[in-house]
């Protein structure tokens, strides 16, 4: 999906061209490896159906690949004199790193805000697709609109993660995996966090209590899941995702029309009624 940001994006503002192929291999570069390094920060032990790296051939191998993968990275860029582009996938690197960071230090405490959950998303999913955006836009010289393209992609990423979240409050057979688990991780989403803020107390009292002490125990997870959807998680987050969206395409008005900003518009659609 990211590559299709870039090509669009650069189709549509100009003519395709090496460096936008060279910008969407740079890119799924680092999204592979930054996948193998969270498969072992996450200790994950699967990957879209298959063993991860690091079940197959431990930890050490699993850093080792996603090292090498950055360090391609690198030298894909030096190699194409691509630096413009290097740095742009470098700040995506620094902000996915913080995102995590950010993150990791709230969950000890569950005390993450709903601003503190969108600096997470921002960091960790949006400012790659953002990335994206903004390098369809460079690698066709059109740094003029760079910054908005940048923008766009941001707005579709924080989207694109709010669905994600919605997914883990559905049914397993529906979207293909298991549900409950940023629960059973401890992972604090826009659902859960609407809901500890506007519920009763009593309500809100329960639910810290599964999260934090009974969030392997599959009966609580889905007594978790029910109280979420009942209060209005769900709904008040699926409305948040569609004001991004429509944020989003608001700023694509100004872009004169064409068969590449249809598909691109679709792309966006896309992102929030997927079924999986």
């Amino acid at each position: 999906m990211r590559p299709m940001f870039i090509f669009l994006t650069a189709k549509m503002l100009g003519k395709m061209n090496d460096k936008a192929y060279d910008a969407a291999s740079l890119v799924e570069l680092l999204h592979t490896a930054t996948l193998v390094h969270d498969d072992v920060v996450d200790d994950a032990h699967e990957r879209r159906g298959f063993f991860s790296i690091n079940a197959l051939w431990k930890n050490k191998i699993a850093v080792l690949v996603g090292d090498y993968m950055l360090s391609r990275v690198l030298l894909l860029s030096i190699e194409k004199n691509n630096v413009r582009l290097l740095e742009l996938v470098a700040r995506a690197v620094r902000e996915m790193s913080e995102g995590e960071l950010l993150q990791i230090e709230k969950a000890r405490k569950l005390d993450i805000t709903e601003d503190i959950y969108f600096e997470v998303i921002r960091q960790k999913t949006a400012s790659l697709i953002a990335t994206c955006c903004e390098a369809g836009a460079v690698a066709v010289d059109r740094e003029d609109v760079a910054p908005i393209m940048r923008e766009f992609g941001e707005l579709v990423g924080l989207a694109f993660q709010i669905k994600d979240d919605i997914f883990d409050y559905g049914t397993a057979e529906k979207i293909g995996k298991p549900t409950g688990l940023d629960i059973r991780e401890q992972k604090m989403t826009l659902p859960l966090i609407h809901v500890l803020n506007t519920a009763p107390n009593a309500i809100k009292r329960e639910l810290i209590n599964i999260v934090k002490n009974k969030n392997e125990d599959t009966k609580s997870v889905k007594r978790a899941i029910s109280l979420v959807v009942e209060y209005g998680g769900i709904s008040y987050a699926q409305v948040r995702m569609n004001e991004l969206k429509d944020r989003a395409l608001k700023l694509l008005e100004t872009i004169p029309s064409s068969t590449e900003k249809t598909a691109l518009i679709g792309l966006v659609e896309y992102t929030v009624n997927r079924e999986k």
